[in-house]
């Protein structure tokens, strides 16, 4: 018996990167061309540039550009000297990126379970972590929403310990404090952004960077960056080679110049599937918007009876979906000698096992968005009325 093998069209990808650069493409072409006839590609004008640009958009001093997003966790940790025997708090219902750099400086992460609406680490579980080994607190901005930020800094003010917010899903994104608004990554000691193309702004490739109000830490994250040189071949610290390139800090400069509209973009696709989807109360969840945060929408997560059913019912449909993250890093096999057993965190757990990622980007139409809804509805609907 032959298997039939056709693919079904893909109607709506999760995310369509190629629509994007259609509609900024002479620019983008311009800048590359520019830094191809420059002769300049590594740390050039268009690096320190971006730098400067980063920073007064975010509402800091410093801006370092590395080479990931990854590359500015495992560079801020360094640069506060983290490693052996230390410990530091974050949130297991994150990409493994985050714990992931934890380990590599030779600390311990330790886990705290998350807010049931926000998906984000809930401040209120933070304080019994807290040991004489607790050195820092990396906090996610998950989705593209800010974490309760606030409390967070409250907490680590009265132990003294060192604030590195992972804003990589959220670049753009704001926290609402009682006098003032900030933009996420502006807030801790450091912030570290990824520029990995999936983001709100994404390069060509890889790229990071980090922001800090402390010049003296951004000199250091610079000598970190270039195999720890202050000058050509003299060596002041054991670094990485984490640079940004020329060619991606040239397109990122063009793409930060429309940002906002893309995020008010995302944040108008992300209403109207909050409206299409309204009628399935009890079978679905929205994301929810926190009182004090502006959602960025890097991704748009619902939670959903039946996720898996509803996954291979909407690929089967030609709509892209994925999940963010079907395992909560506790539960990790390389994370195994921590201890840690399932039901520890069950607020984590739970989400991993109803999340789903529905496609959303600044280009996305608005029937393809209708397409989605329909569909989803169709699936609940059957199972209702088999």
């Amino acid at each position: 018996m032959s298997k039939d093998t056709t693919l079904k069209v893909v109607q709506v990808p999760l995310l369509d990167l190629r629509s994007q650069y259609e509609s900024i493409k002479d620019e983008i072409n311009s800048a590359i061309e520019g830094v191809l006839s420059s002769g300049s590609y590594i740390l050039g004008s268009n690096v320190k540039s971006m730098e400067d640009e980063m920073a007064r958009y975010c509402g800091v001093k410093c801006a370092v550009g590395v080479a990931s997003g990854t590359d500015a966790l495992v560079l801020a940790l360094k640069a506060r000297g983290i490693g052996k025997e230390d410990e530091v708090i974050t949130t297991p219902f994150t990409f493994f990126a985050t714990a992931e750099t934890i380990t590599q400086v030779g600390a311990k992460p330790v886990f705290v379970d998350i807010e049931e609406e926000s998906f984000n680490i809930d401040p209120t579980k933070i304080e019994e972590k807290i040991t004489e080994k607790t050195k820092a607190i990396i906090p996610v901005h998950l989705y593209g929403q800010s974490a309760s930020m606030g409390p967070i800094m409250e907490i680590t003010g009265r132990y003294n310990l060192h604030v590195i917010e992972d804003a990589a899903q959220a670049f753009g994104a704001e926290y609402n404090f009682s006098q003032s608004t900030k933009k996420v990554g502006s807030i801790g000691e450091m912030g570290c952004l990824s520029f990995y193309p999936t983001k709100n702004l994404g390069g060509y490739g890889d790229g990071g960077m980090i922001l800090t109000e402390d010049e003296e830490l951004a000199e250091r994250l610079r000598i970190l960056r270039i195999h720890g040189a202050r000058a050509p071949y003299l060596h002041s610290l054991a670094g990485y080679n984490s640079r940004l390139d020329e060619l991606q800090a040239a397109a990122l400069r063009v793409k930060l110049k429309h940002v906002d509209s893309w995020i008010e973009m995302r944040r108008r696709k992300a209403s109207l599937y909050d409206e299409l989807l309204s009628s399935l109360k009890g079978l679905l969840t929205v994301p929810y918007q926190a009182p004090y945060a502006r959602h960025t929408f890097c991704a748009y997560t619902i939670r959903a009876a039946q996720r898996d059913k509803l996954r291979d019912y909407l690929t089967r449909k030609g709509i892209g979906t994925r999940v963010y993250y079907p395992l909560s890093l506790h539960l990790q096999e390389v994370y195994a000698h921590l201890g840690y057993k399932r039901g520890d965190f069950p607020l984590s757990e739970k989400a991993s096992e109803e999340v789903i990622s529905l496609p959303i980007y600044p280009e996305l139409k608005k029937e393809q968005i209708e397409l989605v809804a329909r569909e989803i509805e169709n699936f609940y609907c059957q199972k209702k009325h088999p």
